[in-house]
């Protein structure tokens, strides 16, 4: 049982790695490394921290998610 659920998680660790991969891709990001995102978001009324599992997710980000969902225009990155 042990190794079914060790061979479960190896393939839900290599989607996921395929799904972000796919994901940079497509927003022009492939090559780039977490070195290149920036550590704090470049909204110019932010300038908050962006964390380290968004900047190794997106490499190249520039804006935290409340930034990038508000320049996106999704119900997410609105003020309440």
């Amino acid at each position: 049982m042990s190794d079914d659920i060790d061979r479960a998680s190896e393939r839900e660790a290599q989607l996921l790695e395929d799904a972000l991969s796919a994901q940079a891709r497509r927003a022009g990001l492939h090559g780039k490394t977490v070195h290149d995102s920036a550590r704090h978001c470049r909204d110019t009324d932010c300038g908050e921290p962006i964390p380290q599992a968004r900047r190794e997710a997106l490499p190249g980000c520039r804006y935290c998610v409340r930034c990038q969902a508000r320049r996106d225009g999704s119900a997410a990155g609105r003020r309440p």
